[in-house]
């Protein structure tokens, strides 16, 4: 993890222009590039909408030297590494996380990919269809529309307010003058001038630099090309306007002329206007009926322009009007402060911690940000122009005052005589760990066990808490446990603790992950808000797409249904409990054990197998409310054995590239297409999904099988070096040098779910390395007979035999 105060990054601009950002954080365990273009949909030529992201797409379907299953996606997938872009309006940004010592060949291949594209008509045409998906799905969306209708504020001539998604009609690559302008904007502005490079890593500061400058090589030089600026946001004097939509107020202020600093400006308010604690903005609409939510987020930053926008969500017979004079009163009692000089250091000490807690893609894409640690003196100046130009005067008549500090962002003194805390009494006995359960004999399992896998010399742990229920909480209940606890959640958060409460059937699980030093008092207190009373809500959430509402549901499903209940007390009256806490050091063992004695419900270590539905066909029909098609193939091993586990593993590694080919460039059957080993309750299997806009659900699941019964193939047809090399790549993956703390935490979850001992991060690799040919295929055989039977979800009615509807 980053020292509590990481140092600023390097900064240069190299000799070729490419300004490189760099970051030498020695205990790191992944490394990241973050790179971004100064180039996005805003600056591309009327006349062809979409271009941009279209351009996105295509950079990455591989080059002469490093073809698609070779490229930087596949690359990074395939070292467990994590890969994506993104189009703005005015920034291109590419990212990418990896393990340190394969670092240098993904930035390798990012450098390529950028410099060498091969953007053939065919490939083309194909990555259109896949825009075209998009398009359909987009404007479908809810969500999505509400946030464009958003800008019908503004002037017409601005370019919010112009079609930018891309589609079949806007992209017509056929066309020779589409070409010249798609070779006319990748010449402009994909080059030196226009790029920002980032890194981040535990690599020394020469070896990063060195890697910068041969990213920085293979990209064509240039000077930095001038982005027009956009006409006017609004065209009336006046600069706000506000939407009210169905149990929903928007409220959005338009900035003209802002000064460089706008931007931490415009981030420190709108922390402050989210924030609910007592006395607040938020809170004081709460109590008095007016309003349920508040969200305030910048829509749009660019040449001294920006947007603010303040969502509102309303109860019944809401009065939009007096919501903006109480918006306009906070506003005015918030600019009153004195250069906000008490707000700035707790601000600046939450951005600390996030940074402290921050992965090496995070930082790294921080750092080609350019955000601050806080509000400087810069931005106080600019925050005051921000509030001049919204109107806000220092004449406020309401009570309002400064929120109370996070209890969490200071630091409390260690406890004398820390140590580990063995069990005094029965509702103790978790504070053992696993090592001196052993060393003792001792046959039983503790409620609570501290893995001693993970070394607790680090900042970070992963705390685990499970309830197993008699009953399935209903929607109601468990929607008002989560919102009842959201403040708690975001003060944790700004402390670098990431913690949720979620239900899978009858299971309740309690996560935090992040800095081990706050966890012991933000656990004390869930639990307190856990056990104390709260008013019921009506659940509300926002619309999902349909392949992400049934990846929603598939732990659920993989669960037992029991009768559902509202009743909190009865719940945990009759629930056991059980944990595990992983990379906590002694002192904050010591420190959880008032927070252990309160947890409600009854100790239990006796672990239940995960439920097994071997050799059944299994469909679940879910309600997605779309046109589109969607479908996940959910395939458990056969038994609990790591061995079995490890050959799904690597099946899922070796299938993981040509899934993907096959379904989603050859067959382009959607934008949608992912296959990866998935761990659920304990149970290990391989997952495929596919959402499709015209292709039903009956026919995805033809595609996907007809790819499993090729594995056969595709195993005979890996030459025995690149065998090997993958299989090693793949074990390499639990290397715990290069695992990073979270991610094991939650592989050791799994493992005690599973059964396995405590050993677990240790044996699957060498489970791993010990796969030969005839077990794959064995495993390969297993899977396309069902053995570990198969689970299907979709938005679609079960075809019948051999498929049956589950219960």
């Amino acid at each position: 993890m980053p020292a509590l105060n990481p140092p600023r990054p390097h900064t240069e601009t190299l000799a070729n222009g490419l300004r490189v950002t760099l970051r030498h954080i020695p205990d790191l365990k992944r490394s990241a590039a973050a790179l971004r273009v100064a180039a996005g949909s805003h600056d591309v030529p009327l006349a062809w909408p979409g271009l941009a992201h279209f351009l996105e797409h295509l950079l990455f379907l591989g080059t002469e030297r490093f073809p698609t299953g070779q490229g930087l996606m596949a690359y990074v997938q395939g070292h467990g590494g994590q890969v994506n872009a993104r189009t703005s309006e005015r920034t291109t940004d590419f990212f990418f996380e990896l393990p340190p010592q394969t670092f240098a060949d993904g930035l390798e291949r990012l450098s390529d990919m950028l410099a060498h594209p091969r953007m053939n008509l065919d490939d083309q045409l194909r990555e259109r269809e896949v825009l075209q998906a998009e398009f359909i799905a987009w404007s479908q969306d809810a969500t999505a529309q509400q946030q464009l209708a958003l800008f019908n504020g503004l002037s017409a001539a601005h370019p919010l307010r112009a079609f930018h998604a891309g589609n079949r009609d806007s992209l017509p690559v056929s066309q020779p003058d589409f070409q010249q302008a798609l070779k006319d904007f990748y010449q402009r502005f994909y080059q030196t001038g226009q790029m920002t490079l980032s890194l981040a890593g535990p690599q020394s500061f020469d070896e990063l630099r060195a890697m910068a400058e041969a990213f920085s090589a293979v990209i064509t030089s240039g000077e930095k090309a001038l982005q027009d600026a956009p006409v006017s946001l609004m065209e009336a004097s006046d600069k706000s306007y506000q939407q009210v939509g169905e149990r929903r107020l928007d409220v959005l202020f338009t900035f003209e002329a802002l000064p460089d600093s706008s931007s931490e400006a415009l981030a420190f308010l709108c922390h402050w206007l989210n924030a609910a604690k007592p006395g607040g903005l938020l809170a004081k609409l709460q109590d008095s009926g007016m309003a349920d939510g508040l969200k305030a987020t910048p829509l749009y930053q660019f040449a001294g322009q920006a947007m603010l926008h303040i969502e509102f969500k309303l109860p019944a017979n809401a009065t939009p009007a007096e919501i903006r004079e109480q918006l306009m009163d906070w506003l005015g009692f918030f600019a009153t402060q004195q250069d906000w000089s008490g707000l700035r250091d707790e601000y600046a000490a939450l951005l600390q911690r996030q940074q402290q807690a921050s992965s090496a893609l995070q930082l790294a894409q921080r750092d080609t940000e350019q955000l601050e640690t806080g509000l400087s003196e810069h931005g106080v100046s600019a925050l005051k122009e921000v509030l001049k130009q919204i109107g806000a005067v220092d004449n406020f008549t309401g009570q309002w005052q400064l929120p109370a500090p996070n209890p969490f962002l200071r630091a409390e003194a260690p406890l004398a005589n820390a140590g580990l805390i063995r069990g005094q009494t029965s509702a103790h006995r978790g504070l053992r760990t696993f090592a001196q359960d052993r060393s003792r004999g001792r046959r039983e399992r503790s409620p609570m066990q501290f893995s001693q896998a993970l070394s607790g010399n680090t900042d970070e742990g992963a705390i685990y808490l499970r309830w197993r229920l008699d009953a399935t909480p209903d929607s109601r209940l468990q929607w008002s446990l989560e919102n009842n606890l959201s403040t708690l959640r975001e003060d944790a958060r700004q402390a670098g603790v990431e913690f949720s409460f979620s239900a899978s059937g009858n299971e309740w699980l309690l996560k935090m992950t992040g800095l081990q030093e706050p966890m012991p008092k933000v656990l004390e207190h869930a639990l307190t808000e856990l056990n104390a009373d709260f008013p019921r809500a009506e659940p509300t959430s926002p619309a999902l797409i349909p392949i992400r509402q049934l990846l929603k549901a598939l732990p659920e499903r993989c669960l037992e249904h029991t009768a559902v209940s509202a009743d909190l007390q009865q719940l945990w009256s009759s629930a056991r409990w059980d944990g595990l806490a992983t990379g906590l050091s002694a002192p904050t063992q010591a420190a959880m054990g008032v927070a252990l004695s309160r947890i409600p419900g009854t100790a239990d270590s006796q672990l239940t197998p995960p439920t097994s539905i071997n050799a059944q066909h299994l469909w679940n029909t879910i309600d997605t409310d779309s046109s589109e098609h969607a479908l996940l193939l959910f395939c458990p091993t056969a038994t609990q054995d790591i061995s079995d586990e490890a050959c799904w593993r690597l099946l899922a590694h070796l299938s993981q590239t040509p899934f993907y080919q096959r379904l989603r460039v050859e067959l382009q059957l959607g934008y949608a297409v992912f296959s990866g080993l998935r761990q659920i309750n304990g149970q290990t299997g391989l997952l495929f999904g596919v959402q499709s806009p015209n292709v039903a659900a009956a026919d995805l699941l033809e595609h996907i099988e007809h790819f499993l019964r090729g594995l056969t193939d595709l195993i005979h047809g890996i030459d025995d070096s690149t065998y090997l090399a993958q299989r090693q790549t793949l074990a390499d993956q639990f290397n715990s040098a290069t695992l990073p703390n979270i991610q094991a935490a939650e592989l050791l979850w799994q493992a005690k779910l599973a059964g396995h001992s405590s050993d677990y991060l240790t044996q699957l690799p060498e489970a791993i390395l010990k796969i030969d040919r005839q077990a794959l295929l064995a495993a390969a055989q297993s899977l396309r007979n069902a053995e570990g039977g198969w689970r299907c979800l979709a938005n679609a009615a079960c075809p019948g035999a051999p498929w049956q509807v589950a219960k």
